[in-house]
């Protein structure tokens, strides 16, 4: 075994513990920057959380509004139905009340015209009478003479004068009768027609009451028609808040899976930060590069800093060698490159495109040469990303190195 001097052995001791000591370094900043995106990532789950507890209030008090809503379109309904019996009872009564008016009405015609049948023979028996009497006024000489002549005895000529006089009270009794009988006839046409005024005054009562009952009908139609409208479209805003609340619930899960993944990428993390303590860095003298190694590693610069100023470039690929140097990663570039979740545009497919287009510029293939040589702008950060608050490292262009 070749043996080294003590200052040498303690120089190369000395640089095995800087370098040990720098990727612990990288590490811890890895770890810091996951506990930030950790703090983040539950900061925006409590927030959603809280979102999504508002929405549900405002849910709760929307279904409280529609329940509402429904009892006081209950209520009217009930009333409507209060309203339209009203309404059949009043409208059956006016039906009547016509009936009753227009046998009142014939009833009134029928007395009219015994009435005028009654006067008609009042004014006959009257005129008939009349004649009688001016007759007999004006014929009494001839009439007493005749009857003295044409009777057998004196006790025939006063029968006969007894029965003028009876014929006499016959007509006026007659003539009494029907006069009483046309002033009856009269009172009740007069009877009759007040009795129709009453109910011509009650049928206006009936009318205003049914035209009263009938608006109210039509109001609280109205009112049911509007309490309709305004559920439909409180079941519509329900419906808006409910898609919002599933939305956030949906939005708080997914945050909760990311919560979880940082919470595993971190114990990842502190699991390779621990490693990387005890772990041990190889020169780039002792890489041996496979072929093709350069072609994959200036697409991959293409596809994650194509449009990065070189130094952008540079970064990246001395990134992906710095992991080959590292014991904690594969020791082959294809094997950094396709680690697991490592590097986006291998899980996109972007990587395989550039590779089977050959995307890579003249600069990405200058970048890849310089890593591949040993070159860094990074030291020995292993990580890099787009900057996010609370993340410190070595920014270059769009990305922050760690």
């Amino acid at each position: 075994m070749k043996k080294f001097p003590g200052r040498v052995l303690s120089c190369l001791l000395l640089l095995g513990l800087l370098g040990v000591s720098a990727n612990y370094s990288i590490n811890v900043r890895a770890t810091e920057a996951t506990k930030k995106a950790l703090e983040e990532a539950k900061q925006k789950l409590e927030d959603t959380k809280g979102q999504l507890s508002d929405t549900k209030d405002q849910l709760d008090d929307k279904k409280e509004d529609i329940s509402n809503l429904n009892k006081q379109k209950s209520q009217l309904e009930n009333k409507l139905d209060d309203l339209n019996e009203q309404l059949t009872e009043v409208s059956n009564n006016l039906t009547d009340l016509e009936n009753k008016i227009d046998d009142k009405e014939n009833e009134i015609a029928n007395t009219e015209a015994e009435l005028e049948v009654a006067i008609d023979t009042k004014d006959a028996q009257y005129a008939s009478m009349k004649k009688r009497v001016q007759f007999i006024y004006e014929n009494q000489d001839v009439l007493l003479y005749d009857m003295l002549l044409g009777n057998e005895s004196f006790g025939d000529f006063l029968n006969q004068k007894d029965l003028i006089k009876a014929l006499s009270a016959y007509d006026r009794k007659m003539l009494e009768e029907y006069m009483q009988t046309c002033e009856d006839i009269s009172d009740k046409k007069d009877k009759l027609n007040n009795e129709k005024a009453e109910l011509d005054e009650y049928k206006v009562q009936v009318e205003a009451e049914q035209s009263r009952v009938s608006g109210l009908v039509s109001s609280t139609s109205g009112n049911i028609k509007k309490y309709k409208q305004d559920i439909s479209t409180a079941e519509e805003e329900a419906q808006s808040i409910e898609n919002k609340a599933r939305e956030f619930e949906e939005l708080a899960e997914s945050q909760s899976d990311d919560v979880k993944k940082l919470e595993a990428k971190l114990a990842e993390e502190i699991r390779l930060s621990k490693l990387a303590k005890s772990s041990k860095w190889r020169n780039i003298s002792e890489v041996t590069f496979a072929e093709g190694d350069r072609y994959l590693l200036a697409n991959l610069i293409y596809c994650e800093a194509g449009a990065e100023p070189y130094e952008g470039k540079v970064a990246v690929g001395a990134v992906v060698i710095n992991r080959v140097l590292s014991s904690v990663y594969p020791d082959t570039v294809v094997g950094v490159i396709y680690q697991s979740s490592q590097f986006s545009p291998v899980g996109s497919g972007r990587l395989a495109l550039a590779l089977a287009n050959g995307s890579a510029t003249e600069s990405c293939y200058q970048a890849a040469d310089a890593a591949m040589s040993g070159v860094t702008n990074v030291g020995n950060c292993v990580y890099f990303r787009t900057p996010i608050p609370g993340l410190t490292g070595i920014n270059i262009g769009g990305h922050v190195f760690y």
